[in-house]
């Protein structure tokens, strides 16, 4: 892989964490095609951005939680692909995704089926859609969280979701090995963004809370992310595989 013909694409890429690492991939030498699920606008702010920074850029609209289109959303990105005298993406970063702030007590059976929806069966047969245009050689990535790690109330059926990312994480890079394809997790600690309506960056609470057990005294912000992002889909970090890279500033260490 070259950086001067690295396509990647990038799920949830409209705002927060995606729309950094979009940028960061950009900045990295990568072209990006991004998807956002209702934020039109959004993301054709994102692609205007990325195509000022001089590399090419197109967004899709992409519902996760809708598996049964996943076959259209691959052949959009062969014309994409097509479009720009290439026939493969060099990475893939499956980042979309969704929060819930509720105890066990309270969560319903529609909630949890959701999130299977979005966070584990999307992932799951959307990287299955993706795979004949993935080059060999190139890079996945799964966006977990550190509530994977460690447990705070209020979490569990999310949490739940992305340790299942993690194990599905692996198994793509056993059974893609073969192919050259490195599959790895990004788990993010508390960020600052719109996620979960906000409960971060907007709670002063909780974020003072994150502050105090997070070695590095603070909460995170998009700008510790997407960089991470953007190295573990590079073509020198090939070597890197199966692995889980936790970017928290050090929660609860």
């Amino acid at each position: 892989m070259s950086l001067q013909t690295r396509i990647v694409l990038v799920t949830g890429g409209s705002r927060g964490l995606g729309r950094n690492a979009a940028l960061a991939l950009a900045a990295d030498g990568a072209d990006v095609i991004l998807t956002y699920r209702s934020q039109a606008e959004a993301a054709e702010q994102v692609v205007a951005e990325i195509q000022a920074r001089g590399r090419r850029a197109a967004a899709l609209p992409l519902d996760m939680a809708d598996s049964a289109g996943f076959g259209d959303v691959a052949a959009r990105v062969r014309d994409i692909l097509q479009g720009w005298g290439a026939t493969h993406l060099q990475g893939l970063l499956n980042n979309a995704g969704e929060g819930l702030y509720a105890p066990i007590a309270d969560t319903t059976p529609d909630q949890f089926d959701h999130l299977v929806a979005v966070h584990l069966k999307g992932p799951y047969f959307l990287t299955q859609a993706l795979l004949p245009l993935i080059a060999d050689g190139g890079r996945i990535l799964n966006v977990s969280s550190g509530l994977a790690r460690f447990s705070l109330p209020g979490s569990s059926a999310y949490a739940m979701m992305k340790g299942g990312v993690e194990v599905f994480t692996r198994y793509l890079a056993k059974e893609l090995g073969e192919r050259g394809i490195s599959a790895n997790t990004l788990a993010p600690g508390a960020i600052e963004t719109d996620f979960g309506g906000g409960h971060v960056r907007d709670n002063a609470q909780t974020n003072a809370m994150v502050a105090s057990i997070t070695a590095l005294g603070r909460a995170g912000q998009p700008d510790d992310i997407g960089p991470v992002a953007a190295m573990l889909l590079s073509p020198s970090t090939g070597w890197i595989n199966a692995q889980r890279v936790e970017a928290s500033g050090g929660m609860f260490v």
